[in-house]
């Protein structure tokens, strides 16, 4: 019996260049200053990525590895919890498509393979949402927002 899988698909447009973009999701040092995570890797086909909380405990809390590279246009990479990263049923894949769109860029990010009703599923469907806005608002005004933060009681 196969799983069912549902995807998550955001776009959003960055006043920014795709190099810019392409270096803020591989680049640890750029990556902390709006995730509060460094995605670390070499960028290869084949290789491993580490999502790593930019804080003193350094946890690493997501892995996987590299699908496929093309800067500064596509990364596609496979997506699990740390703890689950000896399940190979637990990964899902992410896409960043990165597309000149006059003086802007279209960013469209695509998690797909994801197991329907999961943790990740959910977990995902709030996450991208404030981490790629964001990312857009790093890049366009030099200052990201807190992604950690929580909804206020009404």
């Amino acid at each position: 019996m196969t799983k069912e899988t549902t995807s998550f698909v955001y776009v959003t447009y960055i006043v920014s260049t795709p190099e810019k973009v392409f270096e803020a999701i591989t680049k640890p040092e750029v990556a902390k200053r709006y995730w509060g995570h460094e995605n670390v890797s070499d960028w290869q086909p084949g290789s491993k990525w580490e999502h790593i909380r930019a804080d003193d405990e350094r946890t690493v809390q997501l892995v996987g590895d590299v699908v496929e590279v093309s800067p500064p246009h596509r990364l596609v990479i496979t997506w699990a919890n740390a703890s689950q990263a000896s399940d190979p049923a637990a990964y899902s894949r992410v896409t960043f498509d990165i597309d000149a769109y006059e003086d802007m860029v279209r960013l469209t990010v695509t998690h797909d393979e994801l197991e329907a009703g999961s943790g990740m599923a959910n977990g995902i469907s709030k996450g991208w949402p404030i981490v790629l806005s964001s990312l857009k608002s790093f890049l366009e005004t030099g200052r990201g927002l807190d992604v950690f933060a929580k909804p206020k009681a009404a």
